[in-house]
């Protein structure tokens, strides 16, 4: 049975692929997602699979601790390093064309992600946000060609950063929804921020070669970011999983 890894920077994400179906968001055998710092939460959900697990994907943008620990809870189930698969951006992967200047350092969620949104979508033109840790925004062509992106700080990390860099603002316990206008400072941090996300996914989506693309939300803090932006724009959770299913239905 092959188990599918997405490490990020705060949440590992995993899933194993139902036989037969075609790949959705939530059309999975089982799955699961633990924070970074608890790893040894995976071992018993693992362990309840119905079937053991011969090879596994993985997607690690987590850095090297991550990996090393991964590759022992995987090992403690019974999984070699030789089972063990490190998915890597590439020039070309599953009609996606890699067009970074150097194809091997985009992030490898990144490429899954756009993997994963171009099986779903094919023969569209499309951009992807995928806003977690950091906001993360690619162009995508109808041929399936990603033409760049942009990277900035996510939601989370922008409030957070005001807290620390600041002497008087406070830092922010909630992201719950605020108004434009706000008439408090937790409020105003929140305001500010949500309309940043928005605004450089809107810009994006103007300066898109496509006019007609289709603009696609995943990521831990989507929730809150989608309802601030034009529509029609589709949340979709667990791309990157899907997008590493994809990659090996192509392979």
């Amino acid at each position: 049975m092959l188990l599918l890894i997405d490490a990020g920077n705060t949440r590992i994400k995993w899933a194993v692929q139902r036989p037969g179906q075609r790949l959705s968001q939530d059309n999975w055998l089982a799955s699961g997602a633990v924070p970074q710092a608890q790893f040894a939460q995976l071992s018993p959900q693992w362990q309840a699979l119905p079937q053991a697990i011969t090879h596994a994907l993985v997607s690690n943008v987590a850095g090297q601790a991550a990996a090393d620990q991964l590759s022992h809870v995987l090992a403690a189930q019974g999984v070699p390093a030789s089972a063990v698969t490190w998915f890597a951006a590439r020039p070309e992967c599953a009609g996606v064309r890699n067009g970074y200047r150097h194809p091997h350092q985009l992030g490898s969620d990144r490429f899954a992600s756009l993997v994963g949104a171009h099986y779903l979508f094919p023969h569209e033109a499309l951009l992807i946000a995928t806003c977690g840790t950091a906001t993360t925004i690619d162009a995508l062509d109808e041929q399936g060609q990603f033409a760049g992106g942009m990277i900035l700080p996510g939601l989370g990390l922008m409030a957070q950063s005001l807290a620390l860099n600041t002497a008087q603002l406070p830092a922010v316990t909630s992201l719950a929804a605020a108004p434009v206008f706000a008439d408090n400072t937790q409020d105003a941090i929140i305001s500010g921020c949500l309309s940043a996300q928005v605004g450089a996914i809107t810009h994006a989506r103007e300066r898109h070669a496509s006019s007609a693309a289709r603009c696609i939300i995943s990521g831990g803090a989507a929730a809150y970011i989608a309802p601030y932006l034009p529509k029609p724009c589709e949340q979709i959770d667990n791309l990157v999983l899907i997008g590493l299913a994809a990659s090996m239905q192509a392979a």
